[in-house]
Protein backbone atom coordinates (compact mmCIF):
# COMPACT_ATOMS: atom_id res chain seq x y z
CA UNK A 1 0.00 0.00 0.00
CA UNK A 2 1.42 3.22 -0.86
CA UNK A 3 2.03 5.87 1.98
CA UNK A 4 0.13 9.19 1.68
CA UNK A 5 -1.39 12.02 3.03
CA UNK A 6 -4.53 12.43 5.48
CA UNK A 7 -5.87 15.39 5.73
CA UNK A 8 -8.22 17.05 8.42
CA UNK A 9 -9.97 19.43 9.43
CA UNK A 10 -10.45 19.90 12.84
CA UNK A 11 -13.57 22.34 14.01
CA UNK A 12 -13.35 23.34 17.48
CA UNK A 13 -17.22 25.47 18.48
CA UNK A 14 -19.38 25.58 21.24
CA UNK A 15 -22.88 26.26 19.39
CA UNK A 16 -25.27 26.27 16.17
CA UNK A 17 -23.76 27.93 12.89
CA UNK A 18 -26.03 31.31 12.07
CA UNK A 19 -24.59 32.26 8.55
CA UNK A 20 -24.44 31.42 4.92
CA UNK A 21 -24.63 27.75 3.59
CA UNK A 22 -24.92 24.45 5.41
CA UNK A 23 -22.28 23.34 7.49
CA UNK A 24 -23.06 19.47 7.00
CA UNK A 25 -23.54 20.12 3.20
CA UNK A 26 -19.99 21.90 2.65
CA UNK A 27 -18.42 19.02 4.98
CA UNK A 28 -19.72 16.54 2.28
CA UNK A 29 -17.77 18.94 -0.03
CA UNK A 30 -14.54 18.48 2.08
CA UNK A 31 -15.01 14.76 2.23
CA UNK A 32 -15.19 14.28 -1.70
CA UNK A 33 -11.91 16.07 -1.43
CA UNK A 34 -10.02 13.74 1.07
CA UNK A 35 -10.49 16.17 3.50
CA UNK A 36 -11.96 14.43 7.02
CA UNK A 37 -13.89 17.02 8.81
CA UNK A 38 -13.76 16.26 12.83
CA UNK A 39 -15.80 18.40 14.98
CA UNK A 40 -15.92 19.34 18.67
CA UNK A 41 -18.09 20.54 21.05
CA UNK A 42 -16.81 22.11 23.70
CA UNK A 43 -19.69 22.89 27.17
CA UNK A 44 -18.79 25.30 29.95
CA UNK A 45 -17.90 23.00 32.64
CA UNK A 46 -20.95 23.72 35.19
CA UNK A 47 -22.86 23.12 32.05
CA UNK A 48 -25.84 20.63 32.74
CA UNK A 49 -27.64 20.06 29.92
CA UNK A 50 -26.74 20.48 26.32
CA UNK A 51 -27.61 23.55 24.33
CA UNK A 52 -29.32 23.01 20.83
CA UNK A 53 -26.68 24.52 19.12
CA UNK A 54 -24.40 21.82 19.76
CA UNK A 55 -26.82 19.19 17.90
CA UNK A 56 -25.26 20.16 14.66
CA UNK A 57 -21.96 18.63 15.43
CA UNK A 58 -22.72 15.35 14.69
CA UNK A 59 -24.04 16.16 11.89
CA UNK A 60 -21.33 17.63 10.59
CA UNK A 61 -19.08 15.19 11.31
CA UNK A 62 -20.99 12.49 9.97
CA UNK A 63 -21.42 14.87 6.50
CA UNK A 64 -17.67 15.05 6.23
CA UNK A 65 -16.48 11.65 7.16
CA UNK A 66 -15.16 12.43 10.64
CA UNK A 67 -15.14 12.00 14.61
CA UNK A 68 -17.45 14.27 16.46
CA UNK A 69 -17.38 14.53 20.50
CA UNK A 70 -18.93 16.43 22.64
CA UNK A 71 -16.92 17.64 25.54
CA UNK A 72 -16.32 19.93 28.76
CA UNK A 73 -13.41 22.55 28.73
CA UNK A 74 -11.58 20.70 31.33
CA UNK A 75 -11.89 17.49 29.32
CA UNK A 76 -10.77 18.74 25.98
CA UNK A 77 -7.36 18.51 25.68
CA UNK A 78 -7.26 14.43 25.78
CA UNK A 79 -9.94 14.60 23.14
CA UNK A 80 -8.65 16.49 20.96
CA UNK A 81 -5.81 13.85 20.95
CA UNK A 82 -8.22 10.77 20.83
CA UNK A 83 -10.50 12.53 17.95
CA UNK A 84 -7.25 13.50 15.75
CA UNK A 85 -6.21 9.97 16.06
CA UNK A 86 -9.22 8.22 15.56
CA UNK A 87 -10.05 10.07 12.76
CA UNK A 88 -6.85 9.23 11.12
CA UNK A 89 -7.13 5.10 11.83
CA UNK A 90 -10.67 5.59 10.59
CA UNK A 91 -9.80 7.40 7.83
CA UNK A 92 -6.95 3.93 6.95
CA UNK A 93 -9.39 1.44 7.77
CA UNK A 94 -11.69 2.92 5.09
CA UNK A 95 -8.48 2.89 2.52
CA UNK A 96 -7.87 -0.46 3.60
CA UNK A 97 -11.50 -1.64 2.90
CA UNK A 98 -11.09 -0.16 -0.48
CA UNK A 99 -8.03 -2.23 -1.22
CA UNK A 100 -9.79 -5.47 0.21
CA UNK A 101 -12.89 -5.15 -1.99
CA UNK A 102 -10.44 -4.89 -5.04
CA UNK A 103 -8.94 -7.71 -4.42
CA UNK A 104 -10.99 -9.83 -2.79
CA UNK A 105 -14.35 -9.24 -4.59
CA UNK A 106 -16.56 -6.47 -3.49
CA UNK A 107 -18.53 -8.48 -0.78
CA UNK A 108 -15.28 -8.85 1.48
CA UNK A 109 -14.87 -5.81 3.99
CA UNK A 110 -12.53 -5.80 7.59
CA UNK A 111 -15.05 -7.21 9.82
CA UNK A 112 -15.64 -10.08 7.13
CA UNK A 113 -12.16 -11.71 7.03
CA UNK A 114 -11.19 -14.47 9.97
CA UNK A 115 -9.51 -12.79 13.59
CA UNK A 116 -6.60 -13.79 12.98
CA UNK A 117 -5.82 -12.28 9.25
CA UNK A 118 -8.20 -9.16 10.41
CA UNK A 119 -5.46 -8.84 13.02
CA UNK A 120 -2.73 -8.66 11.01
CA UNK A 121 -4.25 -6.07 8.96
CA UNK A 122 -5.25 -4.07 11.89
CA UNK A 123 -1.07 -4.59 12.95
CA UNK A 124 -0.36 -2.54 9.21
CA UNK A 125 -3.35 0.13 9.68
CA UNK A 126 -1.91 0.90 13.13
CA UNK A 127 1.59 0.99 11.13
CA UNK A 128 0.25 3.37 8.34
CA UNK A 129 -1.36 5.49 11.39
CA UNK A 130 2.28 6.18 12.55
CA UNK A 131 4.07 6.75 8.92
CA UNK A 132 1.83 8.64 6.77
CA UNK A 133 1.63 12.08 6.67
CA UNK A 134 -0.46 14.21 8.37
CA UNK A 135 -1.96 17.75 7.93
CA UNK A 136 -4.25 18.89 10.06
CA UNK A 137 -6.32 22.35 9.82
CA UNK A 138 -6.93 23.08 13.01
CA UNK A 139 -10.34 25.92 12.52
CA UNK A 140 -11.77 27.52 16.17
CA UNK A 141 -14.73 29.42 16.51
CA UNK A 142 -13.96 32.66 18.07
CA UNK A 143 -17.80 33.89 18.41
CA UNK A 144 -18.51 35.96 21.38
CA UNK A 145 -19.78 33.01 23.42
CA UNK A 146 -16.11 31.17 22.72
CA UNK A 147 -14.48 33.53 24.90
CA UNK A 148 -13.54 31.72 28.03
CA UNK A 149 -12.94 28.70 26.17
CA UNK A 150 -10.28 30.09 24.33
CA UNK A 151 -7.61 29.32 26.76
CA UNK A 152 -8.28 26.14 27.12
CA UNK A 153 -8.32 25.20 23.03
CA UNK A 154 -4.81 26.54 22.72
CA UNK A 155 -4.03 24.12 26.08
CA UNK A 156 -5.28 21.15 24.02
CA UNK A 157 -3.73 22.35 20.78
CA UNK A 158 -0.33 22.55 22.30
CA UNK A 159 -0.53 18.72 24.02
CA UNK A 160 -1.87 17.54 20.53
CA UNK A 161 1.25 18.87 18.91
CA UNK A 162 3.31 17.39 21.94
CA UNK A 163 1.86 13.81 21.26
CA UNK A 164 1.88 13.82 17.88
CA UNK A 165 5.84 14.51 17.78
CA UNK A 166 6.44 10.92 18.30
CA UNK A 167 4.98 9.78 14.61
CA UNK A 168 7.50 8.74 12.16
CA UNK A 169 5.38 10.36 9.69
CA UNK A 170 5.79 14.27 8.80
CA UNK A 171 3.09 16.04 10.99
CA UNK A 172 1.80 19.83 9.42
CA UNK A 173 -0.86 22.34 11.35
CA UNK A 174 -2.31 25.44 10.43
CA UNK A 175 -4.66 27.18 12.74
CA UNK A 176 -7.99 29.87 11.21
CA UNK A 177 -10.35 30.91 13.22
CA UNK A 178 -13.62 32.22 12.40
CA UNK A 179 -15.29 34.67 11.84
CA UNK A 180 -12.68 36.54 10.22
CA UNK A 181 -11.76 40.93 10.24
CA UNK A 182 -14.71 41.27 7.16
CA UNK A 183 -14.08 37.54 5.90
CA UNK A 184 -15.39 34.01 7.23
CA UNK A 185 -11.74 33.13 8.02
CA UNK A 186 -8.49 34.84 9.50
CA UNK A 187 -5.40 32.82 9.46
CA UNK A 188 -3.53 32.16 13.07
CA UNK A 189 -1.09 30.32 11.92
CA UNK A 190 0.99 28.91 9.21
CA UNK A 191 1.30 25.35 7.93
CA UNK A 192 4.45 24.54 10.61
CA UNK A 193 5.25 20.87 11.74
CA UNK A 194 4.84 22.33 15.73
CA UNK A 195 2.06 24.38 17.50
CA UNK A 196 4.64 25.44 19.63
CA UNK A 197 3.83 29.03 18.48
CA UNK A 198 0.45 29.04 19.51
CA UNK A 199 1.41 30.75 22.56
CA UNK A 200 2.32 33.22 21.00
CA UNK A 201 -0.14 34.04 18.60
CA UNK A 202 -3.64 32.88 20.84
CA UNK A 203 -3.64 35.76 23.41
CA UNK A 204 -4.24 38.34 20.01
CA UNK A 205 -7.47 36.63 19.76
CA UNK A 206 -10.52 38.23 20.06
CA UNK A 207 -13.87 37.21 20.23
CA UNK A 208 -17.42 38.06 18.99
CA UNK A 209 -19.60 38.43 15.98
CA UNK A 210 -21.53 35.76 14.47
CA UNK A 211 -20.84 31.68 13.59
CA UNK A 212 -20.26 31.35 9.61
CA UNK A 213 -19.43 27.98 10.15
CA UNK A 214 -20.70 26.66 6.79
CA UNK A 215 -18.26 28.90 4.33
CA UNK A 216 -15.66 28.39 6.95
CA UNK A 217 -15.17 25.38 6.35
CA UNK A 218 -15.34 25.78 2.81
CA UNK A 219 -12.76 28.30 3.17
CA UNK A 220 -10.99 25.89 5.23
CA UNK A 221 -10.61 23.21 2.28
CA UNK A 222 -9.07 26.00 0.01
CA UNK A 223 -6.19 26.09 2.20
CA UNK A 224 -5.00 22.15 2.05
CA UNK A 225 -4.51 23.03 -1.91
CA UNK A 226 -2.21 26.32 -1.41
CA UNK A 227 1.05 26.57 -3.48
CA UNK A 228 4.11 25.01 -1.55
CA UNK A 229 1.75 22.67 0.77
CA UNK A 230 3.13 19.46 -0.25
CA UNK A 231 6.70 21.13 -0.81
CA UNK A 232 8.34 18.40 1.10
CA UNK A 233 5.73 15.28 0.65
CA UNK A 234 6.28 12.83 -2.46
CA UNK A 235 3.73 13.87 -5.12
CA UNK A 236 3.70 10.17 -6.31
CA UNK A 237 2.45 8.56 -3.48
CA UNK A 238 -0.29 10.68 -2.25
CA UNK A 239 -2.69 9.62 -4.76
CA UNK A 240 -3.97 6.39 -2.90
CA UNK A 241 -4.41 7.73 0.45
CA UNK A 242 -6.10 10.85 -0.33
CA UNK A 243 -8.89 9.29 -2.63
CA UNK A 244 -9.72 7.25 1.11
Amino acid sequence: MKKGTLKQILLMTDGCSNKGESPAETAVLAREQGIAVNVIGILDDDQTEEPEGLQEVEAIANAGGGISQIVYKQALSQTVQTVTKQSMTQTIQGFVNQELKQILGPGQSLEEIEPEKRGEIMDVVEDMGETCDLEVLILVDTSASMNDKLPSVKEALVDLSISLNARIGRNRFSIYHFPGKRKDIQNVLDWSPKLDAISDVFPKLTSGGITPTGPAIRKAMYQFGKKGLLHHLRDEDESGMEEA
